[in-house]
Parts: structure tokens; sequence; C-alpha cells
């Protein structure tokens, strides 16, 4: 009798339109695939052999229908995971994308871990330093010609940026979703940026005033090589700190065209939750007003309570 296997996408459960698919779940549909079991998406009235269940953000409700025999995997779920690697033969799996037939890119990393040891970061304590993971072409697919790249700090890696050299020229677009560190930006890497096709935006990471500087540095260099602002999407961290978040967006605007999108800090494991202030400064940039009103300005024409001020 075939085993069959149910998996979880706990964050597809909570949101409407997800926007990017599980990468272990993929690759435990893929290995429980090569072993001739049934593999389908979990339903609380089925039964199951096995149960997966994975949840990135801790944040995300937890579905009170799943088995006590689930096994849960992902960092959402905290001290409660099952194991915090996939196994190496299942980790090793070429991801089953059919099981999220909505996404035409392919998604990995070209490189594991990280240097830095950012207190709001759980990548360092999760991976451990950065190491060389894998060769692009191991990862693209046969049916697309574009490719995710979820790698935490890639320009720390030789191997990462070779990697980048080596698609210059390969037809495949890539993003790096996570943000690069614009303090390891230097000629060869801007040299490099400039020539690889990006699926739309190059991004990078702001997250302490001390990069405000290092950005604008490397946005004066790409433009130096022909990239316009508009083409650099910046993930900027929302403490509750909250005038150094203003002026990191103050000293980045004057880019025109750029993009910033704030990320309120959020760490439930922790403790760390954002509070209004962080959410409507959150909001104000998202919305764009942040181009032609500053954050005071907004603040007294909207007649906020003084708690966000």
């Amino acid at each position: 009798m075939p085993i069959h296997i149910g998996i979880h996408d706990t964050e597809g459960d909570n949101i409407k339109k997800k926007t990017f698919p599980n990468y272990a779940l993929m690759k435990i549909s893929a290995f429980h695939k090569s072993q001739g079991h049934t593999v389908s998406w979990w339903n609380p009235i089925e039964q199951y052999d096995i149960t997966y269940s994975s949840k990135v953000f801790g944040f995300m409700p937890d579905n009170p229908h799943l088995p006590e025999s689930a096994i849960l995997g992902g960092t959402g779920y905290g001290d409660r995971q099952s194991f915090k690697e996939l196994p190496t033969d299942i980790e090793r799996m070429f991801p089953d994308y059919s099981i999220y037939p909505d996404y035409n890119y392919a998604i990995g990393y070209l490189t594991r871990g990280c240097p830095n040891h950012c207190n709001w970061c759980v990548v360092p304590e999760k991976e451990g330093d950065i190491r060389p993971y894998r060769h692009w072409q191991e990862l693209v697919r046969p049916d697309s010609n574009q490719l995710v790249l979820m790698d935490n700090n890639i320009l720390a890696s030789e191997h990462g940026i070779s990697e980048l050299e080596s698609l210059i020229g390969s037809g495949y677009a890539i993003d790096m979703n996570q943000g690069m560190d614009a303090r390891l930006f230097d000629e060869r890497i801007a040299a490099v940026a400039a020539r690889l096709k990006w699926i739309r935006y190059i991004r990078f990471s702001c997250d302490t005033l001390a990069q405000v500087s290092e950005i604008n540095r490397t946005a004066d260099l790409l433009a130096r090589y022909g990239v316009k602002p508009y083409r650099l999407f910046i993930y900027l961290l929302v403490t509750k700190d909250l005038a150094n978040a203003v002026e990191r967006v103050e000293g980045l605007k004057h880019h025109k065209g750029i993009t910033i999108y704030a990320q309120a800090e959020r760490n439930e494991h922790k403790g760390i939750v954002p509070n209004k202030a962080q959410l409507e400064f959150a909001r104000y940039v998202y919305s764009g007003i942040f181009r032609t009103v500053t954050w005071w300005e907004y603040c007294k024409t909207r007649k906020l309570s003084t708690e966000l001020l």
C-alpha cells in the first residue's frame, strides 16, 4: 500500500495571495515522490501516514486541526521544530515546483549562512557562518529563465560573487530577495551587477544609519555603470527607535525613483512585536508619501496621536 504524505504551508493558510513558494515543502514533496509515495496538500478531513507543516513567520497562527504527530519545520515554529535542517537525503533533492503551479520561477541559494551577528537576525544561529552551497546551474528550472536567490549575504562570499559573474550572459534573469549589503559593493561587483539581467530590482538592506552612506555610495557607483536609481529597492528595518528610521528614509529619498520598503521589526520568539508607531511609519513609507512629505508633516496633517511622535 502506498504511503500518503500530507504537506501543509502555514503562510498559505493565512495569506490570501501568498507570493512565494515554500522551499522546504517542495524538497519534501520531491523526496517522497521519488520513493513512490503519494503527496498532496494536507486536508483536515483526510488521513495521512505522515504530515509535514512548515511555518516561516512566528506571528502566523497555527492551524488547530493539525495532528499532534505532524512534523513541524521552519523558523516560525521556534523551539517546537521537529528538526531545524532538512535531513540530507531530502535537502539534496531538486524542488518539486508542481505543487506551486502559479509560480513560474526557480528559487534557491548559492551560499548559506552569514558572517554577521545582527541581533534581529536568526540566520547565523540557524545556519552558521557563510559557506558555498550550490552552483546556479543546479538551481535553474528547464521551464523558466528566472531565478530568485534567497542568499542572506551573498557578497560576503567569493563563491557567491563568482557565481553571479558566471550568470552574466546566461540568459537567466535574477532577483536577490533578501537584499544585498552595500558595504561590500566595490567596482568589481558594480560591474557585475550592471551586466546581470535582473527580473526587476537590485535590492539592498538598510538596517542602520551607517548603511545610508554606503547605499548612497553604491547608488552613485552603479550610476556610473548606467544603473538608474529607480532600479534600486531598499529594505528598511523599522525598530522602536523611530527617529533612526526617519533619518534613514530622509537620507535615501533624494535618489529619484528609488523604492523603499519599510519593515517593522517583529520576532515573537524574542518577544519583539511592533507598536502602532512602527506600523504607521511602515504604511507611510509603503504609500510613497515619504517622497514629498516628511514623517513629522504627515503626523501633523493626519492629527496622529503624540505616541507616534
